[in-house]
Order: structure tokens, then sequence, then C-alpha cells
């Protein structure tokens, strides 16, 4: 997989190790950033970043299970590889529980490595098509008038133009009119593709 704009974040306490991993991603046209602990790492930790984690289990102070869902809580969206020189089976699953992508014991194989590294970034490539599709739907919905985003609720829920009209006291007519509006507004040709669009907003989140 081509770079493509993300970045590498090591948390790593070991030097040796995290100069190789820095080397080694650098040499693959990755853009890497290194820091010796969690606390570190969470200090600068910036939400506008994006890229994917590489972070060591075992650290001085908060260990890697910790950050991972510390990091979570925070709302980060950064996909995460757990490394680990004494892997065991509950801190895999407990990696996975936080939404790991992948859980490396050390010796790190090269190979193993760069395609969880692939795997990450293809997830966080997912996650910021998603972001936009959000934020665009947010968009477009706020556009709507009270009354058009009321007609929008009813005719989600399923119901027909003339239980909308008596639900809101006004013809059906006039159901029809605000209805053509909302759906022209929102960009959409069809009640399927109103549901997924209105599923994309604040309310379906």
């Amino acid at each position: 997989m081509q770079p493509s704009g993300y970045t590498i974040f090591i948390i790593e306490d070991d030097q040796s190790v995290r100069d190789a991993l820095g080397l080694l991603l650098g040499l693959r046209g990755h853009p890497v950033a290194m820091f010796a602990d969690a606390e570190s790492f969470l200090n600068a930790y910036r939400p506008e970043w994006r890229g994917c984690l590489l972070i060591d289990i075992r650290m001085p102070g908060m260990d890697g299970l910790a950050l991972q869902k510390r990091l979570l809580e925070t709302g980060c969206r950064m996909p995460a590889i757990v490394m680990t020189g004494h892997g065991d089976v509950e801190s895999a699953r407990e990696a996975f529980r936080a939404q790991a992508v992948d859980f490396l014991e050390k010796p790190i194989d090269h190979a193993k490595l760069m395609d969880a590294i692939e795997a990450a970034l293809l997830r966080q490539t997912a996650a910021q098509q998603e972001e936009r599709r959000h934020a665009e739907a947010d968009r477009l919905l706020a556009s709507l008038t009270p009354r058009e985003r009321e007609v929008m609720d009813l005719v989600v829920a399923g119901r027909h133009n003339r239980e909308i009209a008596e639900t809101l006291g006004i013809s059906a007519r006039t159901v029809e009119v605000h209805k053509a509006r909302m759906m022209t507004k929102l960009r959409v040709e069809n009640v399927a593709d109103l549901v997924r669009l209105s599923l994309s907003g604040p309310a379906g989140r």
C-alpha cells in the first residue's frame, strides 16, 4: 500500500525497538512519530491526527491496553496494532475487545507488521469516508425547515401522505409539497435513499 498522508504513531518504551521500527517504516515511505510512553503520547495527541497506532503493551506507567481504552473513550478512531514481548491469550483478547487490528509478538515479523499496517490504514480510510458521509448528512439535514423535518421523520417512520396530513393537521397536498421540497434539498430520489441518509444524521448515530 502506498503511503497516503497518514502517520504511524509508535508508542514503545524500548528505544532500540522504537528506532528500528521507525527506520523500517520510514524506509517504506511512511511518516512516523515516536513516543517513549503512553503519557507523552496522550499529552501530544490531537483529534485531527490520522494514521494508525503501534502500541507496546508493557510500558512504565500506563500500559498499552490502558492507552488503547483511554483513546477509545476520548473518541480517537485511529486503529491500533498492539505489540508485546510477553504475549498471552488474555492480553490479546483485551486488545481485540478494544478494537485492535492485530496483536503482534516480538521480535516483530516485518511482513506481518506491514500487512497489519495496511489493514489498519484501510480501516482508517473507511472511517474517514464514514465521517465525511455523516458530515454531509448533517449539512443537508440542517437545511430543512422544521415542518420539512417533521414530514421527513414521518415518511421515514413509514407513514403515508394522508396519515402525515392528519398527524400534522395539514392537507395531503401540502404534505406532498413539503415532501418534494425536502427530498430536493436532501438530494434523494426515493424513500430508501431518504431512510439511508436519515440514519447517517445525528438521530441515526
